[in-house]
């Protein structure tokens, strides 16, 4: 199953650290746990301050239950030293479901 996460900062410069510093940090956490990172990036043009990921869990995953279970970890406390979570006003996900076709399955 993959997931399409969407998070919005409160600046452009907590999306700028957001993105560089601490979510480059997840790419490494997520693996630990078997969630693969298949993109990331930020949204171009407007007012928007925001952090687009596409990740996919194992198969027969509980996305909602393993996410939990990251965010407890060392690993994902140590990703977020250092950043005040508050400049993250809202975290938006959508579960998707590969076509046949899908080049990404």
């Amino acid at each position: 199953m993959f997931q399409l996460r969407t998070y919005t900062l409160r600046s452009p410069e907590a999306l700028r650290r957001y993105a560089t510093v601490h979510w480059a940090r997840h790419l490494a956490t997520f693996e630990a746990f078997g969630v693969t990172t298949h993109g990331v990036w930020t949204e171009s043009g407007g007012d928007a301050n925001r952090l687009v990921a596409l990740i996919g869990y194992p198969p027969d995953a509980d996305p909602d239950q393993l996410t939990r279970r990251i965010m407890a970890s060392p690993e994902f406390a140590a990703d977020m030293a250092g950043f005040d979570v508050g400049d993250i006003v809202d975290v938006r996900t959508t579960p998707l479901d590969p076509t046949a076709f899908s080049p990404i399955r």
